[in-house]
């Protein structure tokens, strides 16, 4: 059996991530410790996930100027992270007001709802709900 359990995300800042991640989007802080690089620095071990998730995110905080760079274009500025909630009106609203960058409006495909937003680091995600009801 394999399962995946997280993904990295490169970010500026721990703390401005976190926040961005727990507040604006509902995530757990499921981890913050301290850790080191391979060659002996500082570092943190901070991962978050939507609750109840298995899955989560280490929030990697970019090292040298080559992952600096790599900030918030992970994926080449396509949508690389897919956020499914059950009440994406709901959710929308929340984000919404907690200054979430959404890049369109709102709309409807044949497997649900969907609207492109931002993170904290520019990275686009869609979020994704279920069909809107008639």
């Amino acid at each position: 059996m394999a399962r995946l359990q997280l993904t990295a995300i490169l970010v500026e800042d721990y703390d401005d991530a976190i926040a961005f991640f727990t507040r604006a989007l509902g995530f757990e802080l499921a981890e913050d410790s301290p850790s080191r690089t391979d060659d002996g620095r500082p570092k943190r071990w901070v991962v978050v996930r939507p609750p109840g998730a298995e899955t989560g995110i280490l929030l990697a905080r970019a090292d040298g100027d080559h992952q600096v760079e790599a900030i918030g274009n992970q994926h080449a500025g396509r949508v690389g992270f897919f956020l499914r909630v059950d009440d994406f009106q709901a959710s929308y609203r929340r984000m919404r007001a907690a200054g979430v960058e959404f890049l369109a409006e709102p709309r409807t495909e044949p497997y649900g709802q969907v609207v492109v937003f931002r993170d904290i680091a520019g990275n686009r995600w869609d979020l994704l709900g279920p069909p809107a009801s008639s």
